[in-house]
This record gives structure tokens, C-alpha cells and sequence, in this order.
């Protein structure tokens, strides 16, 4: 379970990583955050469907932001071994937005039923019930220090 936390965690930190510093992936150097681009505007202004206008409408400054933080917090977390019930719980909310950005799904595509942002909340929600951040993680250290369950 530790090797699946660290590898989903990475999930959530490359994005931050390639949009902030435009690696050539996905984020093109041109267009990294830290050359005036902006981590939302090309994905959410491209979006199709019943959700276009409403994602269309949030692309900027307050959401580049807040993607980011959230992305970054959740991948940092699980990374860690240490919040993955808070981090399982961000980490749900950004794929179900994320999900929600590819609603419905489109004819000729792969899979219908479940794609990568359901599989992506599923595995998060797992790492954090099985209590993985305890191997190879600080979640144990946090438990015996005393923090709160919910924040483990």
C-alpha cells in the first residue's frame, strides 16, 4: 500500500510541477505559471458540454491558485504518509471536478463506466483507510505523537 500511496501521490504533484515550471509535457515552457501562464485557463476554456460555460466562467487567478494548492497539498500528503484522510478527501473533490469537467463522456472512448479521475479518488480513498502513510511514511510518527485521527 506504501508503494501505491507514493505512486498516487505523484499523481497530483506532477501537474503542479510541469504547469509551474512548464517542463514540455503538458505545460509547454512558454506557458508555465511561472512565466505569466495560467494553470486553468487553457484546460477549462477548452471544455465541452453541460459544464462549459460554469468551468469556462471560474479560469483564472483565485482558481490557478486554488488547483494549485489543492494538487500540490494532496500529492505532499499522501507523498508524505501523513493527513491522507484530509488529503482522501481533497483528493476525492478535485477528481469529482475534474470528473465533472469530462461529463458525459464522449462516444469512442475507451471507457464509459470508470475512467482515470474515479480510479484516481478510489485509489486515494483506499491508501487512506488502510492507514498506508504508517509504512514508509510519517504517518505513524504522527500517531505517536498524538495527532488526531482525522488529520493522519
Amino acid at each position: 500500500m506504501a508503494v501505491l500511496r507514493i505512486a498516487i501521490s505523484l499523481v497530483f504533484l506532477w501537474p503542479v510541477l510541469d504547469k509551474t515550471f512548464g517542463l514540455g509535457y503538458a505545460t509547454p515552457t512558454e506557458r508555465a505559471w511561472l512565466n505569466g501562464g495560467s494553470p486553468t485557463q487553457g484546460y477549462l476554456s477548452s471544455i465541452s458540454g453541460p459544464f462549459a460555460d460554469t468551468f469556462g466562467a471560474l479560469a483564472g487567478p483565485v482558481t490557478d491558485w486554488l488547483f494549485m494548492l489543492g494538487m500540490g497539498a494532496t500529492g505532499l500528503a499522501l507523498l508524505l504518509g501523513v493527513g491522507t484522510r484530509v488529503a482522501a478527501v481533497s483528493g476525492t473533490l478535485l477528481m469529482a471536478l475534474l470528473w465533472a469537467t469530462t461529463w458525459p463522456v464522449a462516444a469512442g472512448s475507451t471507457n464509459p463506466v470508470v475512467e482515470d479521475h474515479v480510479v484516481t479518488a478510489l485509489v486515494v480513498i483506499v491508501v487512506a483507510l488502510t492507514r498506508a502513510g504508517s509504512t514508509w511514511g510519517l504517518g505513524g510518527v504522527a500517531e505517536r505523537v498524538g495527532v488526531p485521527a482525522w488529520m493522519r
